[in-house]
């Protein structure tokens, strides 16, 4: 398949080839797509957003992080905590609200924090980071860093860890993401920013005191049950033995969790150029279970930690702490 270098045009004229930074604006586009450049009007259809009918500068173009995590009422929990966190704790009757026009994904606004809801799995989540990475290079929104918070099983993890993906591999152990396109295969690396990944294991050791926190690789699978070795599924063809030893394998390879987004996430980020992080709570160790047992009370705490991280992550670097 033939590669095509993108050239993009900033509001000053400059040209951006692929992610660079432009000299002049300081500006880095985030989508490598000649063809959107063709378009007269972008639809981000499962936003029910447009390029003609909303004006995405006026609307997002402050926009400093991309939060994504998978339901609604989690996103809209994370944006009203942002809000106190950043010491805004009164909004405009307009703020908080759900700006997407679509029933597909919800998408809040704190301040700089963009706040959507991605779904559950890769196919989900990819189809959202497409038409957000493109409604920042429509909002000439200025580098923004994008997070994933999510849950997971652990790896000889106790539940309730918090987990700072290094590196998302396949259930192959592969640390990239395989798409066919066009009827041919191609790999996107899947290793996350490094420099991101060090500053929110800084932000947790000072916030997350009462839970370990480790920083790992991630495995990611293609679905719940089966792709996670679960015996628990409507379908299952191997022995409690097969899952064990595969479990084991996996412990031995450096994977610390298990989740169902972050190898699509950590692809799309590495393409188009951006800052990206995966923070997961662990809500079981599947070395010993298949089935999430805690309560509805122990499982709210977890999944807080994470929202408390990335929102503390999101302060320390408005106010230059890191």
């Amino acid at each position: 398949m033939s590669s095509m270098m993108t050239l993009k045009t900033c509001e000053q004229n400059c040209r951006l080839q692929d992610s660079a930074v432009c000299s002049k604006c300081r500006r880095r586009s985030s989508v490598k797509n000649p063809h959107l450049e063709e378009m007269k009007v972008d639809i981000l259809y499962h936003l029910g957003l447009t390029t003609s009918d909303d004006d995405l500068q006026i609307m997002f173009g402050d926009v400093k992080f991309v939060c994504v995590g998978g339901t609604p009422e989690r996103m809209k929990e994370f944006a009203e905590y942002v809000f106190k966190v950043l010491g805004r704790t009164n909004p405009k009757d307009n703020e908080l609200c759900n700006i997407s026009k679509s029933s597909r994904y919800s998408l809040f606004k704190a301040g700089p924090v963009l706040c959507v809801s991605h779904g559950i799995g890769s196919p989900s989540i990819s189809v959202v980071l497409h038409e957000i990475m493109k409604l920042m290079h429509h909002a000439k929104a200025e580098d923004p860093v994008f997070l994933r918070m999510g849950t997971c099983g652990g790896l000889g993890l106790p539940p309730g860890s918090v987990v700072i993906t290094s590196v998302s591999v396949d259930g192959m152990l592969r640390p990239y993401q395989e798409l066919v396109v066009l009827g041919e295969k191609i790999q996107r690396p899947s290793t996350l920013d490094e420099e991101l990944s060090k500053e929110l294991k800084i932000v947790a050791d000072k916030y997350l005191k009462d839970c370990t926190v480790v920083v790992g690789k991630t495995m990611c699978a293609d679905d719940f049950y089966e792709g996670q070795g679960r015996l628990d599924g409507a379908f299952c063809e191997y022995t409690q033995e097969d899952k064990v030893f595969y479990l084991k394998k996996l412990k031995e390879e450096g994977v610390v969790n298990i989740e169902m987004e972050s190898l699509t996430f950590a692809a799309m980020c590495n393409t188009a150029g951006v800052k990206g992080g995966v923070i997961c709570v662990t809500l079981l160790d599947r070395l010993k279970d298949d089935q999430v047992t805690a309560s509805s009370e122990t499982l709210k705490e977890w999944q807080l930690r994470v929202l408390h991280l990335a929102a503390y992550y999101v302060k320390a670097k408005l106010t230059g702490e890191i």
